[in-house]
């Protein structure tokens, strides 16, 4: 098999939550989640959120500064242009995992104020999606396994986000508005 020509710069984990009130609607809550296992700014865990429980306001929760900043000015940022603002602060968290991807999978951040659970549900069938660097206005490209979740909760110290996940096609395939992304690695052109 030939080997992708492009560099990795890097691979974890990057699960997602986009709940809104109506399907179509705005999202009322965004969560990006990411465990690095390797990448220019070593290992580390971090979320970026924003959601009526945040006032509106994009938190960025973090177990390694350097990372966050780093994937803020890369691939986070290029995903959602508004969490490439490196003047919103990084609250220092600590990080845990539970489940069975298979049937639920929760993600803990604990802060010094705050307990957050990011939690999927009603799994569906995985997607593998491989696109190339530079292809479809993105400059990176992206080798994922795709989890869609029909059900998606995130709650902070007890209250739970509003809103809910909702259907999605994807590649013809059905998927969702939330999703667990496993194995996943982003390449740049070299």
């Amino acid at each position: 098999m030939p080997a992708d020509p492009n560099r990795v710069i890097l691979t974890g984990e990057n699960p997602f939550i986009r709940l809104s009130q109506t399907d179509g609607g705005p999202n009322t809550t965004n969560a990006s989640f990411w465990r690095i296992i390797t990448c220019p700014a070593g290992p580390g865990h971090v979320l970026y959120l924003n959601s009526e429980l945040t006032e509106n306001r994009w938190r960025i929760y973090a177990d390694n500064i350097a990372m966050a900043r780093w994937l803020q000015s890369t691939v986070q940022g290029m995903l959602n242009p508004e969490t490439a603002d490196t003047s919103i602060p990084v609250t220092d968290a600590q990080f845990a995992k539970s489940g069975d991807p298979r049937y639920f999978w929760t993600e803990g951040v604990k802060s010094r104020d705050e307990e957050i659970a990011l939690t999927w549900y009603q799994i569906g069938e995985p997607l593998l999606i491989h696109t190339q660097p530079n292809t479809g206005g993105r400059r990176y490209g992206v080798c994922t396994v795709l989890i869609p979740a029909l059900g998606a909760r995130l709650a902070i110290n007890g209250v739970e986000a509003k809103g809910k996940a909702f259907k999605r096609e994807r590649e013809g395939r059905p998927f969702s508005t939330c999703a667990l992304a496993f194995s996943e690695s982003w390449t740049d052109a070299r």
